[in-house]
């Protein structure tokens, strides 16, 4: 299904205003002609027709305001579509479609706009006006925050992920024509790519994972890789929405963690590891400074230490250095032996 999109339709104050002088002239050439009589008479009845079905080409009145489409279809064919703003008269027999007007997500665009429509199916207004009206397409940005997934990992580990998608529609027939309802169509696959490309991540970097589908292990992760598993993720869901007219402008991960679950448990595995490695540096660095005393000592002959004193001397350096508490001094007066 090809886009066509209607020109020259933006003629609707001249059509409501012809529309309206008409309807005067016909409420005035009615009584008078009525009551002249003989021939003139039929002038009467053609005024009174028109007063009864004159109002029919205000039915194809149309509004659109800026970034707003609106597809018509003339008893089930599809005829075009008006995209740019203004005030038009369309064929008063063309009716609007958009399956997914009802359609509420948790985006922007849905909550208010929403409200208004519901309150109006309930209160029964279903005249074309109001139908159009309803059944606009907003060709704006659009920003989806889809719920969060819990996700196994590549590894295995449940992990709990949200992901906000800007997008908006591009091809208003193929997003009201090639599927049954966009927003619904667009939210699913959104769910299923963030499936697709969470589970080939670890959460953090880990050994002897390929993410990139070379055959090579690397260090991307959903933690520290989040820009590459966002433009990943878009790319995903492009590739999926490009038959119904949809364009997948950004997509960003809004939420990232570990399922309550195992939360706990990992995240004393971290604190574990950073402990870990706090600690080698602590060693490293108290190594290198006791080789410094060391080689002072010796070359400024400040005192001659044999190979038992520098065992001690080392001792009581890594001891003071590497202790979790302030050192305690004691001083010896006496000998070693």
């Amino acid at each position: 299904m090809n886009e066509i999109i209607l020109k020259g339709k933006k003629n609707g104050m001249a059509v409501l205003i012809i529309t309206i002088l008409l309807y005067i002239a016909a409420t005035v050439g009615s009584g008078i002609f009525m009551a002249a009589g003989g021939y003139l008479m039929i002038l009467g009845v053609i005024c009174i027709l028109y007063l009864c079905f004159g109002w029919i080409p205000l039915l194809g009145l149309r509004v659109l305001k800026p970034q707003e489409a609106l597809v018509l279809t003339l008893f089930g064919k599809y005829i075009g579509t008006l995209k740019e703003e203004g005030f038009y008269a369309v064929n008063p027999f063309c009716g609007a479609v958009n399956p997914a007007w009802k359609t509420r997500l948790n985006q922007s665009g849905d909550v208010d706009s929403g409200k208004a429509s519901v309150a109006a199916v309930i209160a029964g207004s279903h005249s074309p006006q109001q139908d159009a009206a309803n059944k606009r397409i907003s060709l704006k940005i659009m920003t989806l925050n889809n719920s969060r997934q819990k996700i196994n990992d590549c590894l295995g580990n449940p992990v709990e992920i949200g992901i906000a998608v800007m997008w908006r529609v591009v091809d208003t027939a193929k997003a009201v024509f090639n599927v049954d309802n966009y927003k619904e169509y667009l939210s699913l696959q959104c769910d299923s790519a963030l499936r697709n490309i969470v589970r080939v991540y670890p959460y953090d970097v880990a050994q002897n994972v390929d993410t990139t589908g070379d055959g090579i292990a690397d260090e991307g992760s959903l933690r520290g890789s989040s820009e590459v598993v966002a433009r990943r993720i878009r790319d995903e869901i492009q590739s999926k929405v490009s038959d119904a007219g949809l364009e997948i402008l950004e997509a960003r991960i809004t939420y990232l963690a570990y399922a309550p679950e195992i939360a706990a448990v990992m995240l004393q595995r971290q604190q574990a590891s950073a402990i870990i490695d706090a600690r080698k540096m602590i060693v490293d660095g108290a190594v290198g400074m006791v080789e410094m005393a060391l080689e002072r000592l010796s070359e400024n002959h400040t005192v001659e230490l044999d190979e038992e004193r520098k065992a001690a001397m080392v001792s009581n350096l890594l001891v003071v250095l590497c202790g979790n508490h302030d050192a305690q001094p004691v001083v010896n007066s006496g000998s070693l032996y």
